[in-house]
């Protein structure tokens, strides 16, 4: 009897003492990072004594480039495209993408209506609604622009290439196009694709024998 009120007093004490409010030390932390990250200001300029952007220095200093690890996918994002942009003068990647084939085989009638308004509103203004290269940004030579962009129908080039090739174009951008990437979700890049590709009449597939033509590239 005698034991257990020892026992009880003893579990009671620790009870208590473990739920009082006073602040104890927690001890050495491992790796304090991992339990609270230090703030930054997102457009701010880093404290160059704390974060680095030199790879050699990770680990005296927090490594931080504001890109996101290579290979993750960003929530509600699928498709990953596994071909990285090419160095300045390097085309490697681009014309390896021609092996990449679209994971769009068909849209239905509401997806591809919704491909075709993505399209006019992202390339319709230099490729034209017809897919003709006579957008407003050109006009018949009356635009702003000289030269006149890609004509996406009617050129062999163009309706030969296969759909990653494209996919490489929109997402990283090519010669003047820029970038889709920030406007236009992975799986939007490839159904804009999917449309282009219906109004040329072939598949990704289709243009793949292309791929054995490199001059494409240029």
């Amino acid at each position: 009897m005698k034991i257990r009120l020892i026992i009880f007093c003893l579990s009671a004490g620790f009870i208590i003492a473990g739920c009082s409010d006073v602040r104890r030390d927690p001890g050495r932390v491992y790796v304090p990072d991992m339990g609270s990250s230090r703030a930054y200001e997102t457009y701010d300029a880093l404290d160059s004594n704390k974060f680095t952007q030199n790879i050699t220095e990770a680990g005296r200093k927090i490594f931080y480039n504001h890109m996101p690890v290579a290979g993750t996918v960003a929530r509600g994002e699928d498709m990953p495209f596994p071909l990285a942009m090419d160095a300045p003068g390097d085309t490697t990647n681009y014309v390896a993408s021609k092996q990449i084939e679209s994971p769009i085989k068909s849209l239905d009638s509401a997806a591809m209506k919704e491909a075709e308004r993505l399209y006019l509103i992202n390339c319709g203004i230099c490729h034209g609604a017809k897919l003709d290269g006579n957008g407003p940004l050109y006009k018949g030579g009356d635009g702003p622009f000289a030269a006149k962009p890609a004509t996406l129908v009617g050129d062999a080039k163009y309706e030969q290439m296969p759909a990653g090739q494209m996919f490489y174009s929109v997402t990283y951008g090519k010669n003047l196009m820029g970038s889709y990437a920030s406007q236009l979700t992975r799986v939007q890049r490839w159904e804009v694709i999917a449309y282009i590709k219906s109004k040329q009449g072939k598949t990704g597939a289709a243009a793949a024998p292309a791929a054995a033509d490199s001059s494409a590239a240029k």
